[in-house]
């Protein structure tokens, strides 16, 4: 590779499945068989079915099947992309979607490649179920032994017990807690009333059906499995009937203010996003959204350090702001993922507290977020890129856009989208 000049990364599209709650229509649905038909949307749209249309594919998941070890390029493989697009995995927990578009985006920059796909896919209903550690030593014990009569001995040491599989837990391996429970924590310290909650959670939903309302994705998601809009949306929701469900985080206090309907619920999904240099889409007739200048990760120390699990985009954007010379006053639109309601109204109140400008409300998540398209971990990233530069190039004039995504093991993945 030859280095040149940076060049800016331009957003041209992206495509996603509609988002389905778990165990649902997808319930049977790989993550190669959601990411490929997110993907095969793209290609379709914007015709990129020739021989070297696209520089490279990158892509992940979280929860991944031994069969997944190649996901990206088996995806690109069963798809409408040329069988000679280099395709790769990368994975860090809900910032997946996000860091695969920052990996693809810095090729592009460099001028190692002048387009690419990036995204990501999970499924919780298809969720890979592991040997029974104990039964696995057995197993490799056996493999290993040198006669029948080795063999034979290692496995009458077998247990009823043993054939009992290892089902995944939504728990940190650190603290043994979900992170449920570690957001629970976080809103006790920033004292996230249950009322704030509900109303952001009815208000992710109001806009995200206002948003399918007036065509916004029809560009975007692309139908799958009966589904052509995301199936945890409420449109009806309201803070009354919010109000009638019962805590499932942080119950082990009288004052527990997280519920099934302020916290996202596990889901199925994939989505992907076409980047390119400015050149490759005029020359290819194809509109730039918005392009990615800039972008931050941090991590917290979740374990020991006191700090919460989901607050590392607390570190990451003032650290970005600096960077830049920006302040949150200089953005049109901020897209906040929804983990879990408290999740968002804690950033913001930490984000104050560092002496950040407060966010003005009517810029954050409008057309919806997490608690109402849900999260498929790996593919929200994607998601949010998608959904943030199409709303900047429908305002049609210049813009600024901010993206903050928490992830598992107290990470986040941030970065700034812009439309001159």
């Amino acid at each position: 590779m030859y280095l040149r000049e940076v060049r800016r990364v331009a957003i041209v599209g992206g495509s996603r499945i509609p988002f389905a709650r778990s165990d649902g229509p997808y319930a049977t649905a790989s993550n190669q068989e959601m990411l490929t038909a997110a993907l095969d949307g793209l290609v379709r749209r914007y015709g990129l079915q020739g021989p070297g249309a696209v520089g490279e594919f990158v892509a992940g998941a979280v929860l991944k099947h031994s069969r997944d070890f190649n996901l990206a390029r088996e995806t690109v493989l069963g798809s409408g992309l040329d069988p000679h697009t280099p395709a790769y995995d990368i994975q860090q927990a809900c910032g997946t979607g996000l860091q695969a578009v920052i990996a693809a985006a810095n090729k592009i920059a460099l001028g190692a490649i002048d387009s690419a796909v990036a995204g990501g896919a999970d499924t919780t209903s298809d969720a890979p179920l592991g040997v029974n550690d104990e039964l696995r030593k057995l197993l490799l014990a056996a493999r290993r032994a040198k006669s029948l009569g080795g063999r034979l001995k290692a496995l009458a040491r077998v247990r009823p017990s043993h054939l009992l599989p290892d089902i995944p837990r939504n728990a940190e391996p650190r603290t043994g807690l979900s992170m449920g429970e570690h957001a629970a924590i976080t809103a006790r310290k920033w004292g996230i009333t249950r009322e704030d909650q509900d109303a952001l959670a009815v208000t992710s939903h109001r806009r995200l059906a206002a948003a399918y309302e007036r065509g916004f994705f029809q560009d975007l998601v692309v139908p799958f499995r009966g589904l052509d809009r995301d199936q945890n949306l409420r449109p009806g929701s309201t803070t009354a009937k919010l109000a009638t469900l019962k805590p499932v985080f942080g119950t082990d206090h009288a004052d527990a203010t997280m519920t099934a309907g302020n916290s996202t619920p596990l889901t199925d999904g994939a989505a992907v996003v076409l980047l390119a240099s400015e050149e490759w889409a005029e020359e290819r007739g194809l509109d730039v959204l918005a392009y990615l200048t800039a972008y931050e990760t941090a991590a917290v120390d979740h374990v020991g350090g006191g700090e919460g699990l989901l607050m590392a985009p607390t570190r990451a954007v003032p650290r970005m702001l600096e960077r830049t010379g920006l302040g949150l006053g200089d953005f049109d639109l901020v897209e906040i993922h929804e983990a879990f309601a408290s999740q968002v109204l804690a950033t913001l109140a930490s984000w104050e507290k560092q002496g950040l400008a407060p966010l003005d409300r009517a810029k954050l998540n409008v057309a919806g977020s997490s608690l109402a398209t849900g999260h498929p971990f790996a593919a929200t990233g994607a998601r949010v890129v998608a959904t943030l530069a199409g709303l900047l190039a429908e305002r049609g004039g210049p813009g600024r856009g901010l993206i903050s995504v928490c992830a598992a093991g107290g990470q986040g993945v941030t970065a700034i989208l812009e439309r001159p």
